[in-house]
């Protein structure tokens, strides 16, 4: 399976790289996925469940047979297929593609993204405003606490009252906006939006779709309600 050959590939970088003198130390490696996947280390953002799950139904079992997945590709050394994709290797990098971009030149297709020039360029400029906004609103140290508190004044509740189980009109409009800006503008999990508010998570996933959906019609955008220039 690609996904498991590609996930053995990125954790085992560290190590491929001289960072980590063997598999031991890589388990303990703070600065990379593997070391929490293998509970060494305890991320509440990170998706291990995601991963292991790609190797058996149990935690336990999946933890052992993702270990010995990742130890056996040790001697597979670099493997061009998974650096990355084709566009960009070709192109000459991420700059190169997107001063292409620029004049109007289009790439026809990538083996990463499916699709054509037009799409391939799409995603990657996506991508990139992505990154921006992520950047700008942490220079700016907008946390989830700022968020609440943006959310309470935009729609002029008390932010205590967002906490917890009420189901006011109001109150659930703002748990929507801020599942939404929560996961999508500061990349935090449903597990840990649905801790700080109170809330079930299949309950913060189904806000957070409501939430974008309510951005959209009001036409709210957390960059523009902070004045944030990107």
């Amino acid at each position: 399976m690609y996904q498991k050959e590609l996930i053995r590939y990125i954790h085992l970088n560290p190590l491929r790289a001289n960072i980590v003198k063997d598999i031991a130390a890589l388990d303990a490696y703070p600065y990379a996925g593997h070391s929490a996947i293998m509970e060494n280390c305890s991320r509440e953002w990170q998706s291990v469940n995601s991963v292991l799950s790609l190797f058996d139904a149990r935690i336990s079992t999946a933890r052992r047979a993702y270990g010995k997945y990742v130890e056996a590709g040790i001697d597979q050394g670099r493997c061009p297929e998974l650096m990355g994709g084709g566009l960009v290797r070709s192109a000459g990098g991420w700059a190169a593609v997107k001063s292409l971009g620029k004049e109007g030149v289009f790439l026809k297709s990538d083996e990463r993204i499916l699709g054509d020039g037009d799409f391939v360029n799409n995603v990657l400029a996506k991508a990139d405003e992505a990154m921006e906004r992520k950047y700008a609103l942490a220079a700016q140290g907008v946390d989830l606490d700022r968020l609440i508190q943006l959310t309470a004044e935009l729609l002029s509740i008390h932010p205590k009252r967002i906490f917890g189980p009420g189901k006011s009109r109001d109150v659930v409009k703002a748990r929507n906006l801020i599942c939404h800006w929560g996961a999508f503008e500061l990349k935090l999990t449903m597990t840990h939006l649905a801790s700080a508010l109170g809330i079930a998570v299949p309950t913060a996933s189904v806000a957070a779709k409501r939430g974008e959906r309510m951005a959209s019609e009001n036409g709210y955008s957390l960059i523009e309600l902070l004045n944030i220039k990107i």
